[in-house]
């Protein structure tokens, strides 16, 4: 079983973006997925797998914190 914890894009430079996962900031891969700074993704495996509505990011942030 995978759990995924919500990303907040900061900087896009081509097909990498560096992600905020609550402090920590990650390099992932974004080619998979249509997004633009300020956007939530899940990461699995350094690649963004899929873009999250900004009420559910915060939903599941809720329910971490």
């Amino acid at each position: 079983m995978c759990l995924a914890y919500p990303g907040k894009i900061e900087k896009i430079k081509g097909a990498k973006a560096i992600i905020n996962f609550s402090g920590v900031k990650k390099e992932a891969n974004i080619s998979f997925v249509k997004v633009k700074k300020g956007d939530y993704v899940i990461v699995h495996a350094g690649f963004a797998i899929q873009k999250l509505t900004s009420e559910d990011a915060f939903a599941a942030l809720k329910i971490f914190n």
